[in-house]
């Protein structure tokens, strides 16, 4: 993943681009939480890379998740807290396909 690709998408140093697949992901992480947005979540995750321009050494890469890395824990996590599976539309597949 770069950095480029979390801009394009729309999460950038200056927030959240009105129009963006971040504020698509956004509103559709807001709907199904009751309104906020939760700290973890795949648009914190990605506006936080996208502020820091941190992509590089978060684990989400071209070629699958780095083992050992940022990435790799929160799979580990999220499968956990699904019953061993990683969800559709979850903040690992989310961040993973940006």
């Amino acid at each position: 993943m770069s950095d480029r690709n979390v801009h394009k998408a729309g999460f950038t140093p200056s927030g959240i681009a009105a129009g963006s697949v971040a504020s698509s992901t956004m509103s559709r992480e807001a709907k199904a939480s009751g309104g906020g947005v939760p700290s973890g979540g795949a648009t914190a995750t990605l506006q936080g890379m996208g502020a820091k321009g941190t992509t590089h050494s978060s684990g989400y890469t071209s070629s699958g998740i780095s083992g050992g890395s940022r990435a790799s824990n929160t799979m580990s996590k999220e499968a956990a807290a699904h019953g061993g599976g990683v969800p559709r539309g979850g903040t690992t597949a989310t961040v993973q396909s940006i």
